[in-house]
Protein backbone atom coordinates (compact mmCIF):
# COMPACT_ATOMS: atom_id res chain seq x y z
CA UNK A 1 0.00 0.00 0.00
CA UNK A 2 1.25 3.11 -1.42
CA UNK A 3 1.58 6.57 1.28
CA UNK A 4 -1.42 7.81 -0.69
CA UNK A 5 -3.75 5.58 0.27
CA UNK A 6 -2.89 5.35 4.02
CA UNK A 7 -4.90 7.36 6.28
CA UNK A 8 -2.87 10.28 7.37
CA UNK A 9 -2.53 11.00 11.28
CA UNK A 10 -1.80 14.61 13.05
CA UNK A 11 -0.37 14.57 16.50
CA UNK A 12 -1.38 17.55 18.63
CA UNK A 13 1.19 17.32 21.75
CA UNK A 14 2.04 20.47 24.03
CA UNK A 15 1.88 20.84 27.78
CA UNK A 16 -0.96 20.99 30.48
CA UNK A 17 -3.53 23.87 28.87
CA UNK A 18 -1.78 24.71 26.05
CA UNK A 19 -4.52 24.63 24.06
CA UNK A 20 -4.73 21.46 22.71
CA UNK A 21 -8.12 20.67 22.69
CA UNK A 22 -9.21 24.46 21.39
CA UNK A 23 -7.28 23.99 18.38
CA UNK A 24 -8.76 20.14 17.82
CA UNK A 25 -12.09 21.80 17.87
CA UNK A 26 -10.96 24.40 15.47
CA UNK A 27 -9.92 22.22 13.05
CA UNK A 28 -13.11 19.97 13.54
CA UNK A 29 -15.58 22.67 12.62
CA UNK A 30 -12.89 23.41 9.89
CA UNK A 31 -12.18 20.27 8.56
CA UNK A 32 -10.94 20.96 4.69
CA UNK A 33 -13.82 18.22 3.12
CA UNK A 34 -12.05 15.46 5.47
CA UNK A 35 -14.16 12.75 7.27
CA UNK A 36 -12.75 13.19 10.30
CA UNK A 37 -11.60 10.58 13.08
CA UNK A 38 -10.17 11.86 16.93
CA UNK A 39 -8.58 10.19 19.83
CA UNK A 40 -8.25 12.07 23.23
CA UNK A 41 -5.74 10.76 25.81
CA UNK A 42 -6.26 12.08 29.06
CA UNK A 43 -4.20 11.93 32.23
CA UNK A 44 -6.64 11.04 35.64
CA UNK A 45 -9.66 9.31 35.35
CA UNK A 46 -12.33 11.47 34.24
CA UNK A 47 -12.55 13.11 30.64
CA UNK A 48 -12.82 16.48 30.18
CA UNK A 49 -11.41 17.27 26.59
CA UNK A 50 -13.51 14.49 25.61
CA UNK A 51 -16.68 15.19 26.39
CA UNK A 52 -15.65 19.05 24.88
CA UNK A 53 -14.98 17.63 21.53
CA UNK A 54 -17.94 14.93 21.73
CA UNK A 55 -20.57 18.28 22.05
CA UNK A 56 -19.40 19.42 18.41
CA UNK A 57 -19.83 16.53 16.56
CA UNK A 58 -21.32 17.11 12.96
CA UNK A 59 -21.75 15.44 9.93
CA UNK A 60 -17.57 15.74 9.04
CA UNK A 61 -17.13 14.25 12.40
CA UNK A 62 -19.77 12.10 13.87
CA UNK A 63 -19.90 11.36 17.44
CA UNK A 64 -18.45 7.79 17.40
CA UNK A 65 -15.51 9.17 15.67
CA UNK A 66 -14.43 10.22 18.91
CA UNK A 67 -12.81 7.99 21.31
CA UNK A 68 -11.16 8.75 24.45
CA UNK A 69 -8.64 6.95 26.32
CA UNK A 70 -8.58 8.02 29.97
CA UNK A 71 -6.10 7.15 32.88
CA UNK A 72 -3.11 6.25 31.07
CA UNK A 73 -0.85 7.28 28.57
CA UNK A 74 -1.56 5.87 25.19
CA UNK A 75 2.31 5.50 24.05
CA UNK A 76 2.53 3.10 27.44
CA UNK A 77 -0.76 1.35 26.39
CA UNK A 78 0.07 0.44 22.86
CA UNK A 79 -1.38 -2.64 22.52
CA UNK A 80 -4.21 -2.85 24.84
CA UNK A 81 -5.07 0.62 23.83
CA UNK A 82 -3.76 2.19 21.18
CA UNK A 83 -3.62 -0.31 18.19
CA UNK A 84 -7.33 -1.68 19.16
CA UNK A 85 -8.60 1.60 19.35
CA UNK A 86 -7.16 3.09 15.68
CA UNK A 87 -7.90 -0.62 14.33
CA UNK A 88 -11.90 0.37 15.30
CA UNK A 89 -11.91 3.61 13.95
CA UNK A 90 -10.37 2.20 10.59
CA UNK A 91 -13.06 -0.67 10.62
CA UNK A 92 -16.30 2.08 10.91
CA UNK A 93 -18.57 1.82 7.87
CA UNK A 94 -17.39 5.21 6.82
CA UNK A 95 -13.94 5.08 7.92
CA UNK A 96 -12.28 8.91 8.91
CA UNK A 97 -9.96 10.23 6.24
CA UNK A 98 -7.67 11.76 8.58
CA UNK A 99 -7.27 11.13 12.48
CA UNK A 100 -6.55 13.58 15.01
CA UNK A 101 -4.50 12.10 18.33
CA UNK A 102 -4.61 14.43 21.15
CA UNK A 103 -1.86 13.34 23.74
CA UNK A 104 -2.01 14.26 27.38
CA UNK A 105 -0.41 17.14 28.23
CA UNK A 106 2.33 15.04 30.70
CA UNK A 107 2.84 12.44 27.25
CA UNK A 108 6.07 11.67 25.46
CA UNK A 109 5.17 12.14 21.67
CA UNK A 110 7.78 10.19 20.48
CA UNK A 111 7.02 6.87 21.85
CA UNK A 112 3.39 6.92 20.10
CA UNK A 113 5.19 7.86 16.98
CA UNK A 114 7.19 4.53 17.26
CA UNK A 115 3.93 2.39 17.62
CA UNK A 116 2.81 3.62 14.16
CA UNK A 117 5.79 0.68 13.19
CA UNK A 118 3.54 -2.07 14.73
CA UNK A 119 2.87 -4.29 12.02
CA UNK A 120 -1.19 -4.41 12.55
CA UNK A 121 -1.54 -0.63 11.38
CA UNK A 122 1.95 0.75 9.60
CA UNK A 123 0.89 -0.26 6.17
CA UNK A 124 -2.92 1.56 6.50
CA UNK A 125 -1.51 4.80 8.79
CA UNK A 126 0.96 7.68 8.91
CA UNK A 127 1.94 10.34 10.70
CA UNK A 128 1.27 13.51 8.87
CA UNK A 129 2.45 15.70 11.33
CA UNK A 130 3.73 16.52 14.40
CA UNK A 131 2.14 19.83 15.93
CA UNK A 132 3.45 21.44 19.21
CA UNK A 133 1.49 23.93 21.52
CA UNK A 134 3.28 26.34 23.57
CA UNK A 135 1.68 28.50 25.89
CA UNK A 136 3.21 31.06 24.66
CA UNK A 137 3.05 33.87 27.56
CA UNK A 138 4.27 30.84 30.08
CA UNK A 139 7.14 29.77 27.96
CA UNK A 140 8.22 33.96 27.69
CA UNK A 141 7.80 33.82 31.79
CA UNK A 142 10.27 30.72 31.83
CA UNK A 143 7.46 28.49 33.25
CA UNK A 144 8.39 25.52 31.48
CA UNK A 145 11.78 26.18 29.68
CA UNK A 146 15.34 26.11 31.75
CA UNK A 147 17.71 28.37 31.18
CA UNK A 148 19.93 25.91 29.81
CA UNK A 149 23.59 27.91 30.10
CA UNK A 150 22.82 28.09 33.76
CA UNK A 151 22.15 24.38 34.17
CA UNK A 152 24.83 23.30 32.46
CA UNK A 153 27.18 25.45 34.36
CA UNK A 154 26.24 24.17 37.50
CA UNK A 155 26.58 20.49 36.47
CA UNK A 156 29.88 21.64 35.49
CA UNK A 157 30.66 22.84 39.47
CA UNK A 158 29.07 19.63 40.24
CA UNK A 159 28.52 16.44 38.57
CA UNK A 160 26.36 14.88 41.27
CA UNK A 161 23.84 18.07 40.69
CA UNK A 162 20.67 17.22 38.17
CA UNK A 163 18.78 20.49 37.84
CA UNK A 164 16.38 19.28 34.78
CA UNK A 165 12.64 19.04 36.07
CA UNK A 166 10.51 16.48 35.05
CA UNK A 167 8.53 19.66 33.23
CA UNK A 168 11.50 20.40 31.36
CA UNK A 169 12.01 17.04 29.74
CA UNK A 170 8.38 17.03 28.75
CA UNK A 171 8.65 20.34 27.39
CA UNK A 172 11.93 19.83 25.63
CA UNK A 173 11.00 16.07 24.02
CA UNK A 174 7.53 17.80 22.84
CA UNK A 175 9.51 20.26 20.84
CA UNK A 176 12.16 18.17 19.43
CA UNK A 177 9.27 15.99 18.10
CA UNK A 178 7.27 18.97 16.29
CA UNK A 179 6.97 19.43 12.66
CA UNK A 180 5.52 22.75 13.52
CA UNK A 181 4.83 24.64 17.03
CA UNK A 182 2.38 26.87 17.28
CA UNK A 183 2.83 29.54 20.22
CA UNK A 184 -0.82 29.76 21.98
CA UNK A 185 -2.66 32.24 23.36
CA UNK A 186 -0.47 34.95 21.43
CA UNK A 187 -2.76 37.63 22.33
CA UNK A 188 -2.04 37.39 26.15
CA UNK A 189 1.83 36.98 25.15
CA UNK A 190 1.92 40.42 23.26
CA UNK A 191 4.55 40.97 20.32
CA UNK A 192 7.79 41.00 22.71
CA UNK A 193 6.37 37.90 24.50
CA UNK A 194 5.82 36.14 21.42
CA UNK A 195 9.65 37.28 20.40
CA UNK A 196 10.88 35.50 24.18
CA UNK A 197 8.92 32.47 23.60
CA UNK A 198 9.98 31.89 19.75
CA UNK A 199 13.74 32.31 21.16
CA UNK A 200 13.28 30.30 24.15
CA UNK A 201 11.93 27.43 21.47
CA UNK A 202 14.82 27.69 18.48
CA UNK A 203 16.88 27.22 20.93
CA UNK A 204 15.56 24.10 22.30
CA UNK A 205 14.67 22.59 19.11
CA UNK A 206 17.23 20.17 17.10
CA UNK A 207 16.32 21.64 13.55
CA UNK A 208 14.85 24.41 12.21
CA UNK A 209 11.17 24.45 12.48
CA UNK A 210 8.37 26.88 11.82
CA UNK A 211 6.81 28.90 14.70
CA UNK A 212 3.12 30.53 14.22
CA UNK A 213 1.62 32.46 16.87
CA UNK A 214 -2.01 31.50 17.46
CA UNK A 215 -4.82 32.83 19.66
CA UNK A 216 -8.09 30.87 20.45
CA UNK A 217 -7.08 27.95 18.47
CA UNK A 218 -7.73 29.52 15.35
CA UNK A 219 -4.73 28.76 12.50
CA UNK A 220 -5.56 28.11 8.68
CA UNK A 221 -6.08 24.23 8.33
CA UNK A 222 -3.84 24.14 5.26
CA UNK A 223 -1.22 24.99 7.43
CA UNK A 224 -1.18 22.49 9.98
CA UNK A 225 -2.52 19.26 7.54
CA UNK A 226 -1.54 17.78 4.59
CA UNK A 227 2.37 17.75 5.95
CA UNK A 228 2.83 14.24 4.77
CA UNK A 229 5.98 14.24 6.97
CA UNK A 230 5.58 10.18 7.57
CA UNK A 231 7.21 11.08 10.80
CA UNK A 232 7.13 7.42 12.17
CA UNK A 233 9.78 6.91 9.24
CA UNK A 234 11.72 10.12 10.84
CA UNK A 235 12.15 9.41 14.82
CA UNK A 236 16.68 9.88 14.52
CA UNK A 237 15.92 13.57 13.75
CA UNK A 238 13.30 13.61 16.78
CA UNK A 239 15.74 13.16 19.81
CA UNK A 240 14.26 12.24 22.99
CA UNK A 241 15.24 12.52 26.43
CA UNK A 242 14.76 8.85 27.11
CA UNK A 243 16.51 7.51 23.59
CA UNK A 244 17.30 4.20 24.62
CA UNK A 245 14.79 3.37 27.18
CA UNK A 246 12.46 0.44 27.02
CA UNK A 247 10.33 2.36 28.23
CA UNK A 248 9.47 5.21 30.42
CA UNK A 249 6.64 6.42 33.56
CA UNK A 250 4.46 9.61 34.33
CA UNK A 251 5.55 8.82 38.47
CA UNK A 252 6.64 12.02 38.54
CA UNK A 253 2.90 13.45 37.89
CA UNK A 254 -0.36 12.45 39.89
CA UNK A 255 -3.81 13.61 39.96
CA UNK A 256 -6.98 13.34 41.44
CA UNK A 257 -11.04 13.84 41.29
CA UNK A 258 -12.57 15.80 43.25
CA UNK A 259 -16.27 15.57 43.52
CA UNK A 260 -19.39 17.56 45.38
CA UNK A 261 -22.74 18.57 44.40
CA UNK A 262 -23.91 21.77 43.76
CA UNK A 263 -21.83 25.10 44.28
CA UNK A 264 -23.81 28.14 46.26
CA UNK A 265 -21.11 30.38 44.64
CA UNK A 266 -19.14 29.76 41.31
CA UNK A 267 -16.80 32.84 42.23
CA UNK A 268 -15.69 31.92 45.62
CA UNK A 269 -14.72 28.33 43.89
CA UNK A 270 -12.52 29.97 41.11
CA UNK A 271 -11.04 31.96 43.94
CA UNK A 272 -10.00 29.24 45.45
CA UNK A 273 -9.18 27.12 42.28
CA UNK A 274 -6.43 30.14 41.97
CA UNK A 275 -5.35 29.99 45.41
CA UNK A 276 -4.89 26.52 45.53
CA UNK A 277 -2.43 26.53 42.76
CA UNK A 278 -0.72 29.20 44.43
CA UNK A 279 -0.43 27.63 47.44
CA UNK A 280 0.55 24.01 46.55
CA UNK A 281 2.00 24.51 42.92
CA UNK A 282 -0.68 23.10 41.05
CA UNK A 283 -0.43 22.74 37.49
CA UNK A 284 -3.90 22.08 35.99
CA UNK A 285 -7.22 21.80 37.42
CA UNK A 286 -9.90 21.41 34.77
CA UNK A 287 -13.77 19.72 34.87
CA UNK A 288 -17.62 21.26 35.48
CA UNK A 289 -19.03 22.44 38.53
CA UNK A 290 -22.86 22.44 39.33
CA UNK A 291 -24.06 26.02 39.89
CA UNK A 292 -27.02 26.67 42.27
CA UNK A 293 -29.82 27.91 39.95
CA UNK A 294 -28.45 27.54 36.77
CA UNK A 295 -29.58 25.53 34.35
CA UNK A 296 -26.03 25.20 32.34
CA UNK A 297 -23.29 23.84 33.71
CA UNK A 298 -19.66 26.03 34.12
CA UNK A 299 -16.40 24.55 32.17
CA UNK A 300 -13.39 25.14 34.14
CA UNK A 301 -10.01 25.22 33.07
CA UNK A 302 -6.88 26.27 35.05
CA UNK A 303 -3.02 26.91 33.97
CA UNK A 304 -1.40 27.38 37.11
CA UNK A 305 -3.18 30.71 38.50
CA UNK A 306 -4.76 31.60 35.18
CA UNK A 307 -8.40 30.59 35.18
CA UNK A 308 -11.27 30.50 32.50
CA UNK A 309 -14.59 29.93 33.39
CA UNK A 310 -17.75 29.55 30.86
CA UNK A 311 -21.39 28.01 30.84
CA UNK A 312 -20.50 25.41 27.83
CA UNK A 313 -24.27 23.87 27.61
CA UNK A 314 -27.16 22.89 29.54
CA UNK A 315 -26.89 19.46 31.91
CA UNK A 316 -30.08 17.95 30.42
CA UNK A 317 -30.29 14.38 31.48
CA UNK A 318 -26.71 14.67 32.97
CA UNK A 319 -26.58 14.09 36.80
CA UNK A 320 -25.69 17.84 38.13
CA UNK A 321 -22.77 17.56 39.97
CA UNK A 322 -19.04 19.13 40.26
CA UNK A 323 -16.55 17.66 38.85
CA UNK A 324 -12.96 18.87 39.12
CA UNK A 325 -9.64 16.89 37.77
CA UNK A 326 -6.36 18.66 39.97
CA UNK A 327 -3.03 17.49 37.96
CA UNK A 328 -0.23 18.28 39.52
CA UNK A 329 3.80 16.87 39.97
CA UNK A 330 4.00 13.63 42.70
CA UNK A 331 5.04 15.75 45.85
CA UNK A 332 2.62 18.10 45.49
CA UNK A 333 -0.79 16.62 45.52
CA UNK A 334 -1.99 16.08 48.96
CA UNK A 335 -5.42 14.62 48.44
CA UNK A 336 -6.84 15.64 51.83
CA UNK A 337 -5.42 19.71 51.73
CA UNK A 338 -7.01 19.51 47.93
CA UNK A 339 -10.54 18.57 49.16
CA UNK A 340 -10.27 21.09 52.19
CA UNK A 341 -8.73 24.10 50.27
CA UNK A 342 -11.69 23.25 47.77
CA UNK A 343 -14.15 23.26 49.99
CA UNK A 344 -15.42 19.10 49.20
Amino acid sequence: MSDLNKIPVTVVTGFLGAGKTTLIRHLMQNPQGKRLGVLVNEFGTAGVDGDILKSCADENCPENNIVELANGCICCTVADDFIPTIEALMALPQPPEHILIETSGLALPKPLLKAFEWPAIRSRITVDGVIALADAEAVAKGQFAPDLDAVAAQRDADDSLDHETPLSEVFEDQISCADIILLSKADLAGEDGLATARAVIEKESPRKLPILPMTEGVIDPRVVLGLNAAAEDDLDARPSHHDGHHDHEHDDFESIVVEMGEVADPQALQDAIIKLARDRNILRVKGYVAVEGKPMRMLVQAVGERLRAQYDKPWGSDTRRTQLVVIAEHDNIDSAAIHAALGA
